[in-house]
């Protein structure tokens, strides 16, 4: 049994031994291995960033393919196959497009560029193509055609010369048969231009539109029209203030009727758009509506231009009045930004984006040179706002609040035209000075609603007339309540726990919009309450403690006051405040 157990342990021995080796021999396997499985890995990423730049190398090529299948169209010219010639110029549009968002790609700006170039003598083709669709099946209809126009029974007969009319009863009987039938009779105006030819036309259009060839497009109108009557100024501008002449009055007329209708504040950034737009076609309609017979024209568009610039100047006038006087009713209990003000700051902003019309118009009217009078008068609108929140500031019974809503409102003023560029006009003065209008009102908020508070910590009255004292003994200095009155000292504790809670339930509910500032308002207060409140505490706690019942006049710490001021101004409602 010992040998047999000898030779089993000396087997195990063996086996131990045998898997040791196998251990350190895969150890070393491993080892060896490791660099094929990172080879292996390498070689697995490489292929999948080949197959991703051989998927973006197909795409990139198949727009390339693009590129040169609509270059060799747009080369063709468009008169052959127009169709397949705006297919061309879309798919140039979307290879710029598509290489243009390429920044990674090397080649992309110089793609960019060849392909806008070509881009341009494409619809510089186009324009061509348009002007000489125009000019081939816009021609002159014969007078004798004009009578085909005509019912039969309108017709003048083919053997009056001249179509004068026989003066022996032909004309009354002509004139008497028109008269009869004159409701039932149906007109064939002549089709100017072939229908076919129309659908052509509106696709030209609509590609020198979008290629931002729209004055060209309108000055070529103007150019067929003097084509036509070459030779002859005079009859080319009557034809074409004739044929013109409706269609823009009716266009003026409609720019007329907002210039006269009912002033608002609203309409005013209408009115400067059509204005600003006016200012901008003057140079356009001189060139379109030349001419004596176009004077109309022209006379009309100048006197919308000055009747929109009027309007404007008044509105301008209302606003400031309106703003001054505004009597609206809304409700602002918890004393925050009134929607007044943030509408007429909207407003403000809103001008400057017209900056350079309304320097326009100023100069129109008042013959200024600079920006000094869009500094007016803003200057005045923000006078008159102020002017109309001190009245609404009224309203309110807690001076604290009154001080507290206008202390929001030109805060809200003031960081508004220091974010816009109200404040480049306005200068740096104005915005000074308004700032420290904000801490004159946010002193008196302080002073309002926290100087009765603050008494109660104080050691006036608090000495004792005689044997009721108590001297909680304390370290003297400071910290002694010696001669102090433990009834009063509690009536104190009582009457700030009673107003402490009234300030925190009622001021809970009131709103300081602005995140900085509330913390800075909260700050300032603590920075007063903390301190007196600590010292009070300190002093006089000691002999509230020796007697019965500490914690119904001591209620808070100092870190309870300061987690409450916490929540002063969130503007809640009152079932949280309770809570």
């Amino acid at each position: 049994m010992r040998e047999s157990l000898q030779k089993s342990q000396t087997i195990t021995d063996n086996v131990v031994t045998i898997l040791g080796s196998f251990d350190h021999r895969l150890s070393a396997l491993e080892t060896a291995m490791r660099p094929t499985q990172i080879r292996t890995h390498s070689i697995r990423k490489a292929h999948e960033n080949i197959d991703k730049t051989l998927k973006a190398a197909e795409i990139i090529l198949s727009h390339f393919d693009q590129y040169r299948q609509a270059e060799a169209k747009i080369l063709k010219g468009p008169h052959e196959d127009l169709e397949n010639y705006l297919e061309a110029i879309a798919k140039l549009r979307s290879n710029i497009q598509f290489f243009g968002s390429k920044n990674n790609f090397k080649n992309s700006d110089g793609v960019v560029s060849h392909a806008s170039s070509l881009l341009n003598k494409a619809i510089s083709k186009l324009q061509d193509e348009f002007n000489q669709l125009l000019l081939s099946y816009s021609k002159p209809v014969e007078p004798e055609r004009l009578f085909d126009c005509l019912p039969n029974s309108m017709r003048p007969s083919s053997g009056s010369p001249g179509h004068e009319g026989d003066h022996n009863g032909k004309s009354n009987h002509h004139s008497e048969s028109h008269n009869s039938i004159a409701d039932a009779v149906v007109y064939t105006p002549p089709a100017l231009i072939p229908p076919r030819i129309l659908p052509l036309l509106h696709d030209l259009a609509q590609q020198m539109i979008e290629a931002g060839h729209r004055p060209q497009l309108l000055t070529m109108y103007r150019k067929v029209c003097d084509q036509i009557f070459e030779g002859f100024d005079s009859l080319a501008e009557q034809c074409f203030a004739e044929v013109t002449t409706n269609s823009v009055s009716m266009l003026l007329s409609f720019g007329e009727a907002i210039a006269k209708s009912k002033r608002s504040p609203e309409k005013l950034f209408v009115l400067l758009d059509m204005y600003e737009i006016m200012q901008e076609l003057h140079s356009e309609i001189e060139t379109l509506f030349k001419g004596k017979a176009c004077a109309a024209i022209r006379d009309a568009a100048m006197a919308l231009t000055k009747r929109l610039a009027q309007t404007a100047q008044e509105t301008f006038g209302d606003f400031e009045e309106a703003v001054e006087k505004d009597a609206t009713k809304t409700a602002v209990t918890d004393g925050t930004v009134h929607p007044l003000t943030s509408y007429v700051i909207n407003y403000v902003k809103f001008l400057f984006d017209y900056r350079s019309t309304l320097k326009q118009l100023f100069q129109e009217f008042e013959g200024g040179t600079d920006s000094s009078q869009l500094a007016t008068v803003t200057m005045r609108i923000m006078q008159a706002l102020q002017i109309n929140l001190d009245g609404k500031s009224k309203q309110y019974k807690d001076p604290a609040l009154t001080h507290l809503f206008l202390m929001n409102n030109i805060h809200y003023i003031v960081r508004s035209v220091r974010r816009s560029e109200a404040k480049d006009l306005l200068g740096d003065d104005w915005v000074q000075r308004h700032r420290r209008i904000v801490q004159q009102h946010a002193n008196q908020y302080k002073r309002n609603a926290w100087a009765k508070i603050l008494q109660c910590l104080s050691i006036q009255g608090l000495a004792s007339s005689g044997g009721g004292s108590s001297n909680a003994g304390g370290d003297g200095g400071a910290g002694s309540s010696s001669g102090a009155s433990r009834a009063l000292v509690k009536e104190r504790f009582k009457t700030f726990n009673v107003m402490f809670e009234e300030l925190h339930q009622k001021q809970s509910q009131w709103t300081v919009p602005d995140s900085e500032l509330r913390e800075s308002l909260r700050l300032a207060v603590a920075e007063v309450l903390m301190p007196a409140y600590r010292s009070f505490v300190k002093r006089f706690g000691p002999l509230v403690e020796s007697g019965k019942n500490p914690q119904k006049y001591i209620k808070y710490t100092a870190e309870d006051l300061d987690r409450m001021l916490g929540e002063f101004f969130e503007g809640k409602n009152m079932n949280e405040t309770k809570r």
